[in-house]
């Protein structure tokens, strides 16, 4: 054997020797790695994201008024009020996944008639509307020159009748609806003229939610749903449908989502025609539609106030961080909000004055120091 073919021999056995014992020393499998355990919430933390927040210290209850969650009559959701200020505030920690609201975004309707163009909108344009113009339009039925200088083209007139029938309400409510969806804008939200809203804790409270979904929030005046004719039979009898509402005398708010799929019932005077079937008036007929028809629920906030209910419950700090207030009528004068200082009952008999220089003391007719 020649010492070429030798040296071949020897260095394939090497190659194969070395290849072997690499072999050897490479691992045959890593064992798995042990799952990461994920931190235990903090205490108070939700598992959820914040999209409908729940009873129980919330801005709104999927439970129905009258329930152990929330009572109807205006007493529960005080508490609850004050921890919505806290989790609710738009970029705070926490809050990433939520949509970024502005008050740009909401269009705001204020419903009113000629008689209360004095008595009842100027106290609205000298509190809170100053602090949300160009977000508020004020549906009437009158072409009033003096108003419309201070509004401008957020004065609507109707041209609906101003006697307060179910056909005049119904014929306001359409327009309002038919303005918010030309506006483009992502929330339309109802009061009446005597409302007091409170821009800040609206924002909030809208901000916890998509404009995209289907919300319809508000405070229903009654603890039980109503029920309507809906249909009528090839054997003339009728059936019904049951449903809950949002009062208008305290205001609600429709995402943009939702108002869109109301169009066939209640665009371009739909909704007056809709509310001749059923024969209800106008905020009854918007809870038709949303949960009678569409099968969205109605979600109950404590946060909106109607001159329906027990005012005085409604107390020192927690005035302010309701989404909309409201006093009674010349017969229950009495029945508005506790809330101390800055004016007395003589100078102020519906406290809006007082809750707007509490809220914005940077007001110019606002007292330099508030009384104790």
């Amino acid at each position: 054997m020649s010492p070429c073919v030798g040296l071949r021999k020897a260095c394939f056995l090497l190659s194969v020797s070395a290849a072997a014992l690499l072999l050897l020393l490479l691992p045959r499998g890593q064992p798995p790695a042990a799952p990461r355990r994920r931190p235990p919430p903090a205490a108070g933390s939700s598992r959820h994201p914040p999209q409908r927040p729940v009873s129980g210290g919330s801005a709104v209850s999927g439970t129905r008024a009258g329930s152990r969650e929330e009572p109807a009559d205006g007493a529960g959701g005080l508490a609850g009020s004050s921890q919505l200020v806290r989790k609710s505030r738009p970029g705070s920690a926490g809050d990433s996944g939520r949509e970024r609201l502005e008050l740009k975004d909401i269009f705001i309707a204020v419903k009113t008639t000629r008689k209360y163009h004095r008595s009842r909108l100027d106290l609205l344009l000298q509190t809170w509307i100053s602090r949300a113009k160009g977000q508020t339009f004020i549906f009437t039925d009158w072409e009033d020159r003096e108003l419309r200088l201070k509004a401008g083209d957020h004065m609507i007139n109707t041209n609906c009748s101003a006697v307060h029938t179910r056909q005049a309400l119904c014929c306001k409510m359409s327009v309002e609806y038919d303005k918010f969806l030309e506006s483009g804008q992502k929330w339309f939200c109802h009061v009446d003229d005597d409302n007091y809203v409170n821009p800040r804790t609206l924002l909030r409270l809208l901000s916890a939610f998509s404009h995209s979904q289907d919300v319809y929030v508000g405070r229903p005046s009654l603890d039980h749903p109503i029920e309507a004719a809906d249909h009528v039979q090839s054997d003339g009898s009728k059936t019904t449908v049951k449903f809950w509402f949002a009062t208008g005398g305290a205001g609600f708010c429709i995402s943009r989502g939702l108002a869109l799929k109301m169009s066939p019932w209640a665009s371009l005077g739909n909704f007056i025609s809709t509310a001749e079937r059923v024969r209800l008036p106008d905020d009854c007929t918007i809870g038709y539609i949303i949960e009678g028809l569409l099968e969205v629920k109605l979600l109950h906030s404590p946060l909106f106030h109607s001159h329906l209910e027990n005012l005085q419950r409604l107390q020192g700090e927690s005035v302010l961080q309701q989404v909309t207030l409201s006093y009674g009528d010349p017969e229950n004068k009495h029945n508005v909000v506790s809330v101390g200082g800055v004016f007395g009952l003589q100078q102020d008999p519906t406290r809006f004055k007082s809750v707007h220089c509490l809220l914005y003391p940077d007001t110019i007719w606002c007292p330099a120091k508030k009384m104790s």
